[in-house]
């Protein structure tokens, strides 16, 4: 169950990248933003990085801090698109499609965590 779990994660990491990836362009060649548009490049990518390093994982609590940081790394990306709403670079409809797919990301981690804690008694 955990393998199904983590390839959907792996995947829906990587196809909300590649989403952010586009609006980082359009961020930087469009709005002239570069600060920002950095910051949420750099938390996102980040996601896939770890669910990416946590394939690998030297065991069961490495395969666990792995995702925790991707958690993190998802947890920041939402306030740079808050951010990026607030502060008008970003439509309503892209900040709420963005936010969704970066939510239901969240609750993957999560749920990838406590099954695999639950696997090992912790």
């Amino acid at each position: 169950m955990l393998e199904r779990k983590e390839s959907i994660l792996m995947k829906k990491s990587e196809m909300f990248a590649v989403r952010i990836i586009r609006m980082y362009k359009y961020l930087k060649d469009v709005k002239h933003e570069n600060i920002l548009s950095k910051q949420i490049l750099r938390s996102d990518t980040g996601i896939g990085a770890n669910i990416a390093e946590s394939r690998r994982a030297q065991s069961e609590l490495d395969f666990i801090s792995k995702l925790h940081i991707a958690l993190k790394e998802a947890e920041e990306t939402d306030f740079w698109l808050k951010s990026l709403y607030q502060g008008e670079y970003i439509s309503e409809q892209g900040f709420e499609s963005m936010t969704q797919d970066n939510e239901e990301l969240i609750r993957i981690l999560v749920k990838s965590i406590k099954t695999m804690k639950a696997k090992i008694g912790k």
